[in-house]
């Protein structure tokens, strides 16, 4: 990389330091080898897909929201669409009878489709049972791992950090399950981890340019393939809204911050023109298109919709009406595509209304108030074979006492713990000293955390925090960062740094061994359940 020239110590509308050229030329933590870099996150994603992948058919069943999302992929690999499937359905595909599981009618569900097409091509490869349908889960579980090594090194210019970074996310016990689970989560944690790097690795490609003396470049290749990854995850989940716009104001603060501490004349307009309108249609303009081909499958069967779902209890709410599509003649070429967008249109409307209004009065036992997440309040018992007697499954419980198995999705505490002191830290450093890279783990923790406590009025769950985690593990790692101290030169304020964060992360190991056995349906003692569950709450 070719070192900018020297320019004065500035400040950015993003609020970060512009340190002189030779600082921007090596990161305060210094990196390592690219190979090595490579190679170790490799390594540890591959340690990640290992324990996804041990033993992922077990439990042999559909757990929690799995009986929707399996079967909804398994429908549209087979019809393209998602069809209604007949009552015991489930019995029948755990027996491995796959035939006649759908009625004629298309289905209403209510979250777009990215990941259940993922969920789909590992029923395709792997067959319609449960390790067939959690496959996909693992490996995306594991690239997630490969991307936040990359991520935490692009941030913090350390090739130690970032693979830091990666192992504390495969270490999580939240991260963990989900990526032995047929739900949707882990895949928008997935696409908006993607996103965020594609931003931040712009940042710095566009402050190179700038160095260079290239002011006019309009084409921003990493924010098109941001605009890609926020499309596909909004396109698994509606919740990606809140970090894509999140992250592209922040570029856009970005690219006004590098022109005014490159000393350009009238920053705010070009930044504007020259940024603000191109990173607009990168991001969102791109993330529209992806989002509405994602539902390529949708608008070929628009006709089915029309006809079966056009006049539901969702379209007729607080005096709805029928949708106009429903009752035209159908168009041909170009007029039918324009007539399924907007029958999909009419269909998303329906969609809103089922969140905005149907879930209000709901309950759930496993509800739990999103201010807590941060802290693991309240866990989601996804599986528990209970009083498995002395002698049955190999229980070697003593008498009087019985033997169990559960999956719990419940985040690695010291992680979560941790994270938590690491976010006031970065709040701190991104206000008080205007570092850039807290501000990346503070707007990403707050857009995809942040939103929720709008809708805590309604049955929410703790593992929608998976979105957040990639950002509380980033706070994590430039707090270990921090604690360890420039590598200048070895000292002993540096030695004993890198004992505290080596320490930190060896606890966070023991953590997950500990909890691993209620995190994988393993078969412990009625004691052994209640050493690890620590809080009535979590019960």
């Amino acid at each position: 990389m070719t070192a900018p020239p020297t320019v004065s110590l500035s400040r950015t509308a993003a609020g970060s330091e512009v340190p002189p050229a030779t600082e921007r030329a090596r990161p305060r933590w210094r990196g390592d080898d690219p190979v090595i870099g490579w190679t170790g996150a490799v390594l540890v994603a591959g340690l990640a897909f290992f324990l996804r992948w041990w033993r992922l058919g077990t439990p042999h069943q559909f757990s929690f929201d799995e009986t929707y999302y399996a079967k909804d992929a398994w429908s549209m690999l087979g019809n393209g669409y998602v069809r209604e499937y007949v009552e015991d359905a489930d019995t029948s595909i755990l027996d491995g009878q796959l035939g006649g599981l759908w009625e004629q009618g298309p289905s209403m569900v209510v979250h777009p489709e990215v990941g259940k097409w993922l969920i789909a091509l590992g029923e395709k490869a792997f067959g319609m049972d449960p390790f067939g349908w959690r496959i996909a889960a693992a490996v995306v579980g594991a690239l997630m791992v490969l991307v936040m090594c990359r991520f935490a090194r692009r941030v913090t210019g350390s090739t130690a950090l970032g693979l830091a970074g990666g192992l504390l996310l495969s270490l999580d016990g939240l991260h963990l399950v989900l990526s032995r689970l047929a739900l949707l989560d882990i895949f928008l944690a997935f696409f908006i981890l993607c996103g965020a790097h594609c931003v931040v690795a712009d940042r710095q490609w566009f402050r190179e340019r700038l160095a260079r003396g290239d002011t006019r470049r309009l084409f921003r290749p990493w924010l098109l393939l941001g605009g890609v990854a926020f499309g596909l995850a909004v396109g698994t989940k509606w919740t990606a809204l809140f970090p894509l716009a999140a992250f592209g104001l922040l570029a856009f603060a970005w690219s006004w911050g590098a022109r005014r501490s490159f000393g350009q004349r009238r920053a705010l307009v070009r930044a504007v023109l020259l940024d603000g309108v191109p990173a607009f249609a990168h991001l969102v303009l791109v993330a529209l298109v992806v989002y509405v081909a994602t539902w390529t499958g949708w608008l070929v069967h628009a006709a089915e919709y029309e006809e079966a779902l056009s006049n539901t209890q969702y379209t007729t709410y607080d005096g709805g009406t029928q949708w106009p599509t429903a009752t035209e003649r159908d168009a041909e070429g170009l007029g039918e595509v324009v007539q399924s967008v907007r029958s999909l249109w009419y269909y998303h409307q329906d969609v809103y209304t089922f969140h905005a209004h149907f879930l209000n009065d709901s309950e759930h036992v496993y509800a739990s108030k999103p201010a807590g997440w941060l802290l693991m309040s309240r866990p989601v018992g996804v599986d528990a074979q209970l009083d498995i007697q002395p002698g049955s499954q190999g229980c070697d419980a003593p008498e009087g006492s019985t033997c169990l198995r559960q999956v719990l999705l419940l985040g690695n505490p010291l992680v979560w713990w941790g994270g938590a002191l690491a976010l006031v830290l970065a709040v701190v450093r991104w206000v008080g000293a205007r570092d850039w890279r807290f501000g990346v783990a503070v707007v990403g923790t707050g857009s995809t955390w942040l939103p929720w406590l709008l809708y805590d009025d309604r049955p929410i769950f703790i593992f929608y925090a998976i979105a957040c985690l990639p950002f509380v593990v980033l706070a994590l790692t430039l707090a270990l960062g921090a604690i360890v101290g420039p590598s200048d030169e070895p000292s002993p304020r540096r030695t004993t740094g890198v004992v505290v964060a080596g320490s930190y992360v060896v606890l966070v190991l023991l953590a997950f061994a500990w909890f691993w056995p209620i995190w994988t349906d393993q078969l412990i003692t009625h004691s052994e359940w209640l050493d690890r569950v620590w809080f009535t709450r979590w019960i």
